[in-house]
């Protein structure tokens, strides 16, 4: 009964709380934004910089190796320092080493500070997300989600355009310097607003799991940085990539044994005990392969095959965004009025099937905005469909420190899903435009008449501009080598699009067998 009470103390009401949850999801946002904003500016740090295109590519990953450590242990490090305290702490060093970030000299600057950054940016996510949740009353814990999954889902598709945009009207070190006025606001807010839940004695640092952090660090940071770099180093047949692979699985399966026998384990591996929670982690992994490989896979194809700039390729995925913030607070009135979250979830999945199929009927090599619109609503409708539903139904039966150990695990399986969809996706996208081209120019036989016809206009083309005979036909040959790579990579784009879409599919009928009680969640009586 005392933990009970303890429990209900953090719920809030009327101003506090509304202050509170601006200052989580601004928190969420801070750091979501974060992990995309960078992508457009590559380029520019390139340059200033003096690096090479491997080099500034861990900017990114930096960041997200560090992210993907200490989601996991944040549930721990909040016991261990308090709640409030750790989460300032964690706004503070996001916030100063964003400063860093934009002073940085060199590359090797940029990337440790962005690692720091990556470092307090992982607990502000997974917190924000269990403050709102004990911040708001159980009927209530829906609304709290589709609050928070406003800046989950916004957070992704926010960063390129804002990212380009500051890049294009001042310089690359302001896409850090932004979040400094905002971390000092958000510092602020929490320290005067968030409360911290008792959660008994604090470890020795005899009692600590070290070895279970060692694990926990060789077998997250040896696989981020295995699906970040293996496409680009030719996977297994690259010696870093294979080791660190072998790296990965032993970390993971001591890590594993270590937190099952000992006593104070870094991780809490038996919350996953709960059924809603083990669906919600595989939910939430399927989620972030969606969200972050449809994110990452647009862009790309507007500037590499339609020509677009960063600002505009970004601009394309905002009506999306405004459609999933737009549907959050009616989904999370649906769940409080009792709508199974499992219907919810099969029809986002299915509605994302829907969007999948749609991008893969339209994608050509002169497709518009206006042909992707309606595609890219359908999508922020199948996203808010999956995102509240998931988050909701993965906390619903848990209470007490279980909920922030069960939104680490969500958190981190979310972001391990990105990374899976971003990397499965630049390797398919690599290996089918060269299966494609293959097939491609079997059928440009030089022998037919209307191959002939087109190298010979192109070729007469290049004559009358003023090149001799011979130029005029190897730059014809050029041209037609273009179009036909050009071609392969949109067949393999439409490709991904369709995988993305029957993965989707498949996991319909699964999710239709969870069993779930009647009515409403109420997480103050279930365990």
């Amino acid at each position: 009964m005392e933990q009970l009470t303890e429990k209900d103390s953090l719920v809030e009401y009327g101003f506090k709380r509304a202050l509170i949850t601006v200052s989580c999801i601004l928190c969420a946002l801070l750091e979501i934004v974060d992990t995309t904003i960078v992508n457009v500016a590559l380029n520019d740090m390139r340059g200033s910089l003096g690096a090479t295109l491997t080099d500034v590519a861990w900017v990114i990953t930096a960041y997200a190796i560090a992210n993907v450590i200490v989601i996991p242990m944040t549930s721990w490090l909040s016991q261990q320092f308090g709640r409030r305290n750790y989460f300032a702490a964690s706004i503070i060093i996001f916030t100063v080493s964003s400063f860093l970030c934009g002073n940085a000299t060199n590359i090797w600057e940029l990337v440790v500070f962005r690692f720091i950054q990556g470092m307090g940016g992982g607990a502000l996510l997974v917190t924000a997300q269990t403050i709102l949740t004990e911040s708001y009353p159980p009927e209530k814990r829906s609304m709290a989600q589709a609050i928070y999954g406003m800046g989950v889902i916004v957070g992704p598709t926010l960063g390129p355009p804002l990212g380009g945009w500051i890049v294009d009207n001042y310089s690359w070190p302001y896409i850090f310097y932004i979040n400094v006025p905002l971390g000092i606001i958000a510092t602020v807010l929490t320290l005067s607003l968030v409360k911290s839940p008792k959660y008994g004695s604090k470890q020795s640092p005899k009692e600590v799991d070290w070895w279970g952090m060692v694990f926990l660090i060789l077998f997250i940071g040896s696989l981020q940085y295995v699906l970040e770099h293996g496409q680009q180093d030719d996977w297994f047949e690259n010696k870093v990539i294979l080791t660190l692979s072998i790296v990965s699985f032993l970390g993971l399966f001591f890590f594993i044994w270590r937190e099952l026998t000992y006593d104070k384990p870094i991780v809490n591996l038996r919350v996953l005990q709960d059924k809603n929670l083990q669906v919600g982690t595989i939910m939430s992994f399927i989620l972030g392969f969606g969200l972050f490989g449809s994110t990452f896979i647009i862009p790309i194809y507007t500037q590499s095959i339609l020509g677009w700039s960063a600002t505009d390729a970004g601009m394309l995925l905002i009506p999306s965004s405004v459609m999933t913030g737009i549907m959050m607070p009616f989904i999370g009135k649906m769940i409080q009025a009792g709508i199974p979250q499992k219907y919810m979830v099969a029809t986002g999945l299915t509605i994302f099937f829907g969007y999948s199929l749609f991008m893969y009927s339209i994608i050509t090599n002169d497709t518009g905005t206006e042909h992707m619109f309606w595609p890219l609503i359908i999508r922020g409708v199948g996203l808010g469909l999956l995102f509240v539903p998931v988050m909701t139904l993965s906390l619903s039966t848990l209470k007490g420190k279980a909920i922030g150990e069960g939104a680490a695990f969500t958190g981190m399986s979310r972001q391990l899903g990105g990374s899976f969809g971003i990397a499965l996706i630049t390797t398919f996208i690599s290996r089918y435009t060269q299966h494609h081209r293959v097939d491609l120019i079997s059928h440009l036989d030089p022998s037919r008449t209307e191959v002939q016809t087109r190298i010979t206009a192109m070729q007469a083309n290049f004559i009358s501009k003023g090149f001799t005979p011979n130029e005029a036909l190897a730059k014809a040959h050029q041209i037609l080598e273009g179009t036909v790579t050009k071609q392969a990579t949109i067949l393999s784009y439409m490709d991904v699009f369709l995988y993305l879409g029957i993965l989707f599919l498949i996991c319909v009928p699964f999710v239709l067998l969870i069993k779930q009680g009647k009515g409403k969640v109420d997480v103050s009586n279930m365990h």
